[in-house]
């Protein structure tokens, strides 16, 4: 039986990441970055494209598991008749070389255990070369090589091209194997204690969790929320990327199959906001570094998304060879939405700028020249149609949401000036382009006889982003239009209370064949909405079941099949996250937030 997205667990180093399953086995890793080719990769195949298993002789799911509090260490636990034995699994912050770390100990009893390790490079394709070498066991392909090694050493042997062990721990005893990755053109890099590793990682997390300011309710869930997005950066650059994962479907079986492990500009508000609001001050300075960086160059090349570094070219391809998780193909390397025309990033990334500013962000001094040169841009091109923020690929529109945050670059350039007059700039100009723009929207994105906004204009079909317009702050919450909007979209876009993007029905505007599931940042969105129309009951009640709709981990995808009580897409999913610690601080930060 193939696992469910749910049945994973996270860990991970801030430059990589790997699923664990809850029968033992780590099925993802990417190495060295979240973007590599993957080492194991059998979420998306079979045992046959790598994966690494560690369990009881004869077990199949554990007993339970859990991460230790506040931290990305995973203890899971199987109780045998013979006794209880925990895996404990993490990926220590790394000096040069990422490091698996797996410790078994026994709890109870004599518990014969087996771990079974197949490395297949380049997404499952290729089988390493493996040879002994100082009591390790070494595989090399190309530029790939990997040391697996166990502290104390435990007797392995190769079969059915994987390396075996099985060894029985009594209560107290342990085992901890460590696999290393580096470059095979480069030495062997030092050899880590696993036992030190395990004690200092421990400790790091804790202690970055303690600065969380939130205390309100469902502080556990929102705790996870923010390791999991620190897990997701890339430390180095300070980018997230928006899932560890790719190709994980939006619908089961289909084709709505994509790569998110690059870092999209449109997350950079709401993830900005949250970090801020939650206290992690460096964090959100690091991603608006990241971003300044990213960005950099002529505001008419401005993409959507980059890599982890703020790479541009991101392609997209197919990999055959993987049949997909539960079947769902094509599996997708690199995503063609790169080259998409989205107006509403230039909204996004004048918000996040201003709202850096406005949090005491130690200045950049080429961010104002920058910003400029983007509005610039934008006050001529903003008439265009485009795909959107959903990144579609049924033609470009006159989608309203774009429209709504060019309004919101504008304003945002006027405000600046107006709290920053040293600053300068066009802003008759940007004030001019900001009415002219609210009036367009108001004119031709708004229904008055449903009395609600439409998802582009001319269009009776509705968009979960329209919930966004009194955030934004394009229109009072108060206001009749917006009420009727979220009422519409509660009406016509939810699925046993939880939203979609919008109708997949007939001819879809994404122009993809199939469906898919709920999505969860449109639902917290909702709840924010409601809240913000006064209707704070519903909308905690809404966030009470949007929370228990993670895994038993805490983790989030991007979607959920209400139907079949299922979470479906990439995994863990950064914005399902981010929505929901937006949410929990709109709805309790007053008293919640220190």
């Amino acid at each position: 039986m193939h696992p469910r997205i749910e049945d994973y667990a996270l860990i991970g180093d801030q430059q990589t990441a790997a699923l664990v399953s809850t029968d033992g086995s780590v099925d993802w890793l990417c190495l060295p970055r979240f973007d590599s080719a993957a080492c194991f990769a059998k979420l998306l195949g079979d045992e046959d494209n790598g994966h690494w298993r560690i369990a009881p002789v004869g077990a199949e799911r554990c007993t339970r598991r859990a991460y230790r509090r506040d931290t990305l260490v995973l203890d899971t636990e199987w109780e045998t008749g013979d006794g209880a034995v925990r895996v404990t699994d993490f990926m220590p912050q790394r000096d040069r070389a990422p490091d698996l770390v797996r410790v078994v100990e026994g709890l109870r009893g004599e518990v014969t255990v087996h771990s079974a390790l197949r490395l297949r490079f380049d997404y499952g394709s290729i089988v390493p070369w493996v040879r002994r070498s100082d009591g390790h066991r070494v595989a090399v392909a190309g530029p790939d090589s990997a040391w697996l090694r166990s502290e104390p050493e435990v007797r392995s042997w190769g079969e059915d091209f994987g390396t075996h062990a099985q060894f029985t721990l009594a209560e107290g005893e342990k085992v901890a194997f460590v696999l290393t990755w580096h470059p095979s053109h480069e030495p062997r890099p030092p050899l880590i204690d696993p036992y030190e590793a395990l004690e200092h990682s421990v400790e790091d997390w804790r202690a970055w969790a303690a600065h969380c300011r939130y205390d309100g309710p469902h502080r556990d869930a929102v705790v996870r929320s923010l390791i999991t997005l620190k897990a997701l950066t890339y430390r180095p650059t300070g980018g997230i990327v928006a899932a560890a994962t790719t190709s994980l479907p939006e619908e089961p079986g289909g084709i709505r199959n994509w790569d998110y492990r690059f870092c999209w500009l449109r997350d950079s508000t709401l993830t900005l906001g949250a970090l801020l609001s939650a206290g992690y001050l460096q964090e959100a300075e690091a991603w608006r570094d990241w971003l300044l960086r990213a960005v950099a160059g002529d505001p008419a090349d401005l993409q959507i998304m980059y890599g982890l570094a703020g790479e541009r070219r991101l392609g997209e391809f197919e990999l055959p060879w993987l049949s997909g998780f539960a079947g769902a193909s094509p599996v997708r390397v690199g995503n063609d939405a790169v080259n998409q025309l989205q107006l509403d990033v230039y909204g996004e990334v004048m918000d996040s700028l201003s709202l850096a500013r406005l949090a005491g962000m130690r200045p950049q001094p080429q961010m104002w020249e920058l910003q400029c040169a983007l509005m610039d841009f934008l006050a001529g091109a903003w008439r265009q149609p485009d795909e959107g923020l959903w990144e579609v690929r049924g033609g470009r529109r006159q989608f309203v949401h774009s429209k709504v945050m060019t309004w919101v670059a504008a304003d945002r350039a006027v405000r600046t000036v107006e709290e920053h007059p040293e600053l300068g700039g066009d802003v008759d100009t940007w004030r001019a382009l900001r009415e002219e723009v609210h009036r367009e929207v108001c004119e031709k994105g708004y229904d008055p006889v449903r009395n609600t906004f439409t998802q582009s204009y001319g269009s009776a079909e509705l968009d979960a982003s329209l919930l966004l317009i009194p955030r934004v702050g394009f229109l009072p919450a108060d206001d009749p239009r917006v009420v009727g909007t979220v009422d519409a979209v509660g009406e016509e876009l939810t699925r046993d209370g939880l939203v979609r993007r919008y109708s997949t029905e007939g001819t879809p505007v994404d122009g993809l064949p199939g469906g898919e599931g709920t999505f969860l940042v449109c639902s917290f969105w909702y709840a924010d909405a409601l809240h913000a129309t006064g209707r704070t009951r519903r909308a905690r009640e809404l966030f009470e079941r949007l929370t228990g709709l993670a895994n038993d981990v805490g983790l989030l995808a991007e979607e959920y099949d209400p139907v079949a009580g299922r979470q479906l897409g990439n995994f863990p999913q950064a914005f399902s996250h981010i929505g929901l610690v937006n949410t929990a601080l709109a709805l309790y930060g007053d008293a919640g937030a220190g």
